[in-house]
């Protein structure tokens, strides 16, 4: 495995990490906590140390999961972090919800399902312009962080364009970014990429593997079941990213290189990119994951030995 430094934060986190929005039950399986133990200690064999979640992968169901494994394990050897701003409801069903007060709940909602006294990365999740430029809500946030409730601030980008949260990043005490990137989507590079390199923001890239369209596994007139989430995105737009992935797939990926693994890779050679953090379903999927960091940049401007 290799390291990066994750921006201001000076966290030194593996460049793949694991994303558990799946154990909240919205990606085709309901997870037990035996395979949710078998995932996380793969990734800890293989020398991954970054778990990202949120409050509403189920109601802190993927927390709770996550939680339940750190209670018998190392905590410090893990680097967690989790989101704000989301109420889950139901499937696919959530109501945002940034007022301070209801914040710090969810934060101590948060710990408590974790098991843990600190949230070592704590991220405005996917929240709009007008909640996010809310004075009481980073006064608020900066009173856990002198409490030590929380050890660094971060920011989910809801649009992959988001400017205003970006550039804003240093005046609230936001230390990292959090975006969709991947082969599909290059968005980011155009502005938010640009100011997290000024800024020295950490970025971790969600969805590297593009809702597993990268993953290689998906054909042009492939059909998600209901229970997937991927079952509610627009049946014209899937047909034309799995159609540009059989290109890619044929045009870019070096022979006997596994797609999934080079997608990865790929995101990690932009400069500003610290980690990617793709979804998995099973032990075999984190080692395919953690492949990728034999593909990562060795000079990348925030490797650590």
């Amino acid at each position: 495995m290799k390291y990066r430094r994750l921006g201001k934060t000076k966290l030194k986190v593996s460049v793949v990490g694991v994303g558990t929005w799946q154990f909240g039950g919205e990606w085709g399986i309901n997870f037990s906590q035996p395979e949710v133990d078998a995932i996380l200690d793969r990734a800890a064999e293989l020398g991954i140390n970054l778990l990202d979640t949120a409050e509403c992968y189920g109601d802190h169901l993927s927390e709770s999961f996550i939680g339940d494994y750190l209670s018998r394990r190392n905590r410090e050897s893990w680097i967690v972090a989790t989101k704000f701003g989301h109420h889950f409801h139901d499937r696919f069903s959530r109501t945002t919800h940034f007022d301070a007060q209801d914040v710090v709940k969810q934060l101590d909602a948060s710990l408590k399902a974790l098991q843990t006294d600190y949230i070592d990365l704590y991220q405005f999740h996917s929240g709009p312009n007008e909640v996010f430029d809310n004075d009481e809500l980073w006064t608020a946030l900066d009173k856990q962080v002198q409490a030590g409730k929380v050890l660094h601030l971060g920011t989910s980008i809801g649009s992959n364009a988001n400017v205003h949260q970006t550039q804003a990043s240093s005046s609230i005490n936001s230390q990292a970014i959090q975006v969709v990137y991947n082969r599909l989507d290059r968005i980011p590079e155009e502005e938010v990429f640009p100011i997290c390199l000024e800024q020295d923001l950490g970025v971790l890239a969600r969805v590297p593997l593009a809702s597993g369209y990268l993953s290689g596994k998906y054909k042009p007139g492939d059909v998600f079941g209901p229970t997937d989430v991927r079952h509610n995105h627009d049946k014209e737009a899937t047909l034309r990213k799995l159609e540009e992935v059989q290109r890619i797939q044929a045009e870019e990926v070096p022979a006997g290189v596994d797609m999934a693994t080079w997608a990865l890779a790929w995101c990690l050679k932009h400069p500003a990119v610290t980690t990617v953090i793709p979804g998995c379903k099973n032990p075999a999927q984190v080692t395919a994951n953690a492949l990728a960091a034999d593909l990562a940049e060795d000079n990348h401007p925030q490797a650590r030995p």
